[in-house]
């Protein structure tokens, strides 16, 4: 892993360098062989042999943002990645939410991992509803986009071709 320090930004935390791009093509390679849900275009990606070593990555990437920014008590993954998938042609998108998750899991910090290169396609912009004004994540392959599961965010609908992300939660007990 290359040094994945966190650029600070107002609203969410941007890690750079996280992962090559052969290990971004091999990420890409098994969400693609995911079965999707029809309606979300997101699969499920449970933390197969095969795919471990990216929990373990993402791991060490929200451990550090945590520690040197939010200072949340986490205790870890409580859900399975998910792989997503935004069709130009669909109008892909997803609107204003917030992440908080079941009734039995507190989620506490979300995460995004760009997957597609930019260039490829048009739309489809994480954004933060940040404290004065609408915030957009860099698109940047291979960018990590970490922030509090209690920021009001969205994904643009998705114009040219496709965009492909992965989604990760961390949980911890309930803040107080």
């Amino acid at each position: 892993m290359s040094d994945a320090t966190p650029d600070f930004t107002a609203t969410c935390i941007v890690c750079d360098n996280v992962f090559t791009p052969a290990e971004l093509d091999s990420i890409e390679r098994h969400g693609d062989g995911l079965v999707q849900q029809k309606a979300a275009r997101t699969a499920a990606m449970p933390p197969a042999p095969d795919i471990r070593w990216l929990y373990d990555r993402m791991q060490v990437v929200i451990r550090k943002v945590n520690q040197q920014v939010y200072k949340f008590d986490l205790s870890g993954f409580a859900e399975n990645f998910q792989y997503t998938v935004c069709h130009g042609s669909e109008g892909g998108h997803c609107d204003w939410h917030i992440d908080w998750g079941l009734k039995q899991v507190q989620r506490k910090l979300s995460a995004s991992l760009q997957l597609s290169d930019p260039a490829r396609y048009e739309g489809c912009d994480l954004q933060f509803h940040g404290m004065r004004e609408i915030e957009t994540a860099p698109r940047d392959r291979g960018a990590v986009i970490v922030f509090p599961s209690f920021i009001l965010h969205r994904v643009t609908p998705c114009t040219k071709d496709l965009r492909k992300a992965v989604m990760v939660w961390t949980a911890g007990l309930p803040f107080r």
